[in-house]
């Protein structure tokens, strides 16, 4: 509508001017997918959303690494980009686990 794209707007409206780097830093020590373990395509998702507490933006606490498909939508948003989950770090971890010690033939 108007040549406006309000869903890019929403994501990055409110990013520190410091965001990039803190991005950038967290996945050069954090350069998996906290759920599958991949390194390819990898999101840094907040924990804590930004719009609930915009203080913890730039907290390393508060950052995971998702892959950007399927881990970031179904873990990190809980198949709803609306949606959080307050549970994404545990959830990967139990996850993770699954896909580390999965059975084979």
């Amino acid at each position: 509508m108007f040549g406006f794209n309000f869903k890019k707007y929403l994501r990055y409206a409110y990013r520190s001017p410091k965001w990039r780097s803190v991005r950038n830093k967290h996945i050069e020590e954090h350069n998996t997918c906290a759920a599958c373990g991949r390194d390819k395509k990898l999101e840094v998702h907040h924990i804590e959303p930004v719009h609930l507490n915009p203080d913890r933006e730039l907290d390393p606490t508060n950052l995971i690494t998702l892959c950007d498909d399927p881990c970031h939508f179904v873990f990190g948003h809980l198949m709803d980009y609306k949606s959080w989950n307050k549970d994404v770090v545990n959830d990967c971890e139990v996850y993770l686990n699954k896909v580390k010690n999965k059975p084979r033939k």
